[in-house]
């Protein structure tokens, strides 16, 4: 039987100014019987002692850890390896939480003898401290099953934070060394563990917007990259022997991380040849995840019926097989850039 319900990774690396409110919100948590494992990364600041000092006064919820500097996947993994809670979690110290968040994930979980709950969650501006999105509360209070006939998988945020994963099920998966799509890999090899997800509406997260950070901005070596732990993603699903049943789920998942996302995000790069670049990508795509172009996800009726984000799917992928990839990068950057709207598959 697990000492804690709940273990909960927060990845420390500086950010002295933001970690005490990241971290009152944890240890207030309504949830008992957690365990906090802080993970310094080698911080400069005063981080450091900010953890230390919160291990000391709550000795029964808060480990500290110090290690050498290796980025924040080793962080993420080296908490994973040490949590011994029936459920674990993550949490960025820059951001911070509702103190109900822990107990409502945990008994959405438990109420349903679910692998994973989601929380919704808001996108907040740093500067102006205006709320730019509110996400993943369109699902109200379903508890789903993962079926190769319904692509909701799709349309989960791939941040582990407003998640709690099953502990068994995924204690030996690990975060990648490389950046920017470490959390859509490790979401999508859970997919090849977990069965059921159950969703909480309410956003319980606070997510705090840094435009300095790495997530947005893309170069060659990061597509290649992705590229390289898409194929050895298919592969886990292969020897898992999901592959088959998971094929349009795991082919859609890499267009529109790859085809959708990662293009619109490389394209603000001044080095990279953005058209060459989408040619290779759809080439890519064509050999290795063939499926994407005859999906049943992205059948017009099928689009239709299942809201705006569907039939904007719909509308990229005709762009893409019409060779129309630059078209699909100037309306993508002027409903981003210059109708400020927010949009998130």
């Amino acid at each position: 039987m697990n000492k804690y319900k709940l273990s909960i990774v927060v990845a420390v690396y500086n950010l002295e100014k933001f970690l005490p409110r990241c971290m009152d919100a944890l240890v207030n948590q309504t949830l008992q019987d957690i365990e906090i494992i802080c993970v310094d990364d080698g911080s400069t600041d005063s981080a450091p002692q900010i953890i230390d000092d919160y291990a000391k006064k709550y000795p029964d919820k808060v480990k500290a850890f110090h290690k050498e500097n290796g980025g924040e996947f080793t962080t993420r993994n080296y908490g994973l390896e040490r949590a011994t809670g029936e459920y674990v979690t993550f949490v960025d110290t820059d951001d911070y939480v509702e103190i109900t968040w822990a107990e409502k994930l945990y008994d959405a979980a438990k109420q349903n003898d679910a692998d994973m709950a989601v929380c919704g969650f808001e996108r907040i501006d740093l500067e102006t401290r205006k709320v730019v999105s509110t996400n993943m509360t369109n699902f109200g209070n379903a508890v789903k099953q993962i079926d190769y006939k319904d692509d909701f998988v799709l349309f989960i945020n791939p941040a582990p934070w407003n998640k709690i994963y099953k502990l068994e099920k995924i204690k030996n998966l690990r975060f990648l060394n490389f950046r920017g799509f470490n959390d859509m890999i490790f979401l999508a090899s859970s997919y090849t563990k977990i069965e059921k997800i159950a969703f909480v509406p309410e956003v319980l997260y606070h997510y705090f917007l840094r435009y300095d950070s790495q997530i947005h901005s893309v170069n060659n070596k990061d597509v290649e990259n992705f590229k390289k732990y898409l194929l050895e993603l298919k592969q886990l699903y292969i020897s898992e022997n999901k592959y088959e049943d998971m094929k349009y789920i795991l082919d859609m998942l890499a267009f529109v991380h790859l085809g959708i996302s990662v293009m619109y995000r490389a394209s603000y790069d001044k080095n990279i040849d953005i058209k060459r670049l989408m040619r290779e990508t759809i080439e890519y795509l064509d050999n290795n995840f063939t499926t994407w172009r005859k999906s049943p996800f992205l059948k017009f009726k099928y689009s239709i019926r299942r809201g705006v984000k569907h039939t904007g799917l719909w509308g990229i992928s005709i762009m893409y097989k019409m060779n129309l990839y630059n078209l699909f990068i100037k309306i993508y950057r002027f409903l981003i850039d210059k109708l400020k709207i927010d949009i998130k598959f």
